[in-house]
């Protein structure tokens, strides 16, 4: 697709947030009356992901049907995001209960024989913390008969900016539809305060760990190059000049995307009919 103007920012959040928003909550409302579950947990950091995902939970199917679980690691999780995850909670009259998933990393660490040290290790320690944060969610959704309620956006989603079964794991994920950008803007309208609805992202995986950092550019130019992709389909070596953006920077993120791909998919599985080609016929057998 040839487009005449600069794609832009502005381009990615000029969308009807009201109308996304009655979307949202009815797809939730709809799908936990047909699940029969009796409500949704989920995990809410202090950043705006988790606080959006939050605030439509409760406008969908109201506050006394939501559990929100903070787990913070004591060891890299900084007070302000408990703090502000406590803000959230509170102001929106969900049940909650703060763990501390710090124990159950070092038990985990100290009975790993592989395991060096938190820097040589500091990935699969980090991604370990966002798996344990899945076990616990799920426990809580077994022993109360709920949903759990995924917080990933669409920007992480089509990166792969996530944990396999970490943060990924989830039985309804609301916000895969919507940018980090537009997620923003939504949550500030629904009552996330500005602060935080504009908070850095970090997953909090390890000290100081910081997203835009991580991934090399920002959320902003993430999502402009994200939508000229996927939504206005003009292919990627066009993307440069239909944005203004640094080739350098497009390719990033289509890398990025394409080395992602397996996050997206169901596990791989050798081919049904090859391996039925090796089955034993036993004609005439009842």
């Amino acid at each position: 697709m040839a487009v005449n103007y600069k794609v832009s920012i502005d381009d990615v959040v000029d969308i009807d947030y009201n109308g996304v928003r009655q979307a949202v909550t009815q797809f939730l409302r709809k799908y936990l009356e047909a699940s029969g579950a009796s409500g949704y947990v989920l995990g809410v950091s202090g950043g705006v992901d988790s606080s959006l995902a939050l605030a439509l939970a409760a406008d969908a199917v109201g506050s006394g049907r939501v559990t929100a679980l903070i787990m913070p690691d004591r060891e890299v999780t900084p007070e302000r995001d408990v703090e502000d995850a406590l803000r959230l909670v509170r102001s929106f009259g969900v049940e909650h209960a703060v763990i501390d998933i710090s124990p159950i990393v070092m038990v985990y660490t100290s009975a790993l024989p592989i395991f060096e040290d938190e820097e040589k290790d500091r990935v699969p320690v980090g991604n370990l913390r966002a798996r344990i944060r899945a076990n616990i969610l799920y426990y809580y959704a077994n022993k109360l008969g709920k949903l759990v309620l995924g917080t990933g956006d669409r920007s992480e989603y089509l990166i792969g900016y996530f944990t396999k079964y970490g943060d990924a794991a989830c039985d309804v994920a609301p916000l895969t539809v919507l940018y980090k950008s537009q997620v923003r803007r939504l949550a500030e309208l629904m009552g996330v305060p500005r602060d935080i609805a504009y908070k850095p992202s970090s997953p909090r995986l390890w000290k100081g760990h910081e997203a835009e950092a991580e991934l090399g550019l920002s959320y902003n130019e993430i999502d402009v190059i994200l939508y000229s992709r996927f939504d206005l389909k003009i292919p990627w070596e066009e993307i440069p000049r239909a944005t203004g953006l640094e080739r350098a920077k497009v390719e990033r993120v289509r890398l990025l995307h394409e080395a992602s791909s397996h996050k997206r998919s169901p596990p791989a599985s050798p081919d049904l009919g090859e391996i039925k080609k090796h089955y034993k016929q036993h004609e005439g057998k009842k």
